[in-house]
């Protein structure tokens, strides 16, 4: 198939202003800072704004009377393979950037990772605020994994993962998961966290082994099935904004 090359330019908001006319501009947070407290800086419906203001969608801005805008952030789904590593460079190992075209490289990265050997669905964008709040143990965000495992799964282990998992070295339990069984060797698990190797850590304080772990969906963005090991897709607007 055709890899889809469109890049979103969605802005998410809301933002502080200081921060959005630092990247809109090209300015510091303090230039930025400094020509608010001016009065260089106008905001529709804000007689004078300040330096924290939290911008909503539909806000004009405005610098020494011009409209200033966020360039457009590039927002990808993809299809990691094995052998691959989330990481914007690596000495050793190819990359998620390594399967994107040279275009598109410039100030991407993954949000979230995957280990090397494990397979499925990568985020990459340039928005690093949009990235803070997926991967913000704050926020939660539903992660779902289709686990295999080198013995079989009882109802057991079932419950033990929904009910929270005490980890080797960790203070405290993994958060109730959600666990299905999809046959006697695999299982769909969802977590909220993002704990070093999670998955593998769970199942083996149950005494098994995670042979193959391939990740389906982060919060409502599910792998485009269409995507092949290695493709990738821009994500929609409604996805962008999903999380």
């Amino acid at each position: 198939m055709s890899v889809i090359m469109t890049v979103s330019t969605v802005t998410v908001l809301p933002m502080r202003l200081d921060y959005f006319l630092a990247h809109s501009a090209g300015l510091t947070r303090k230039e930025a800072k400094q020509l608010i407290s001016r009065g260089a800086v106008t905001v529709e419906g804000e007689a004078r704004p300040k330096a924290n203001l939290q911008l909503r969608d539909g806000q004009g801005v405005w610098l020494h009377g011009e409209p200033v805008q966020l360039p457009g952030h590039c927002y990808l789904m993809l299809h990691k393979p094995a052998g691959v590593v989330c990481s914007t460079d690596d000495p050793e190992h190819r990359t998620v950037l390594d399967l994107l075209p040279a275009e598109l490289r410039q100030d991407l990265h993954p949000a979230g990772r995957l280990d090397r050997d494990t397979t499925g669905l990568v985020l990459l964008t340039t928005d690093g605020q949009w990235s803070h709040r997926l991967t913000s143990p704050n926020h939660q965000c539903d992660k779902r994994y289709r686990v295999t495992c080198a013995d079989p799964v009882s109802d057991e282990d079932l419950q033990a993962l929904r009910d929270g998992i005490q980890l080797r070295g960790e203070d405290r339990p993994t958060l109730p998961a959600g666990a299905d069984r999809v046959d006697a060797h695999q299982l769909l698990l969802t977590i909220h966290e993002g704990r070093y190797h999670q998955v593998k850590r769970m199942l083996a304080a149950r005494g098994n082994k995670v042979v193959a772990l391939h990740r389906e969906q982060i919060g409502e963005i599910a792998l485009d099935v269409a995507l092949a090991p290695g493709e990738f897709r821009a994500l929609s607007e409604e996805e962008i904004h999903s999380l």
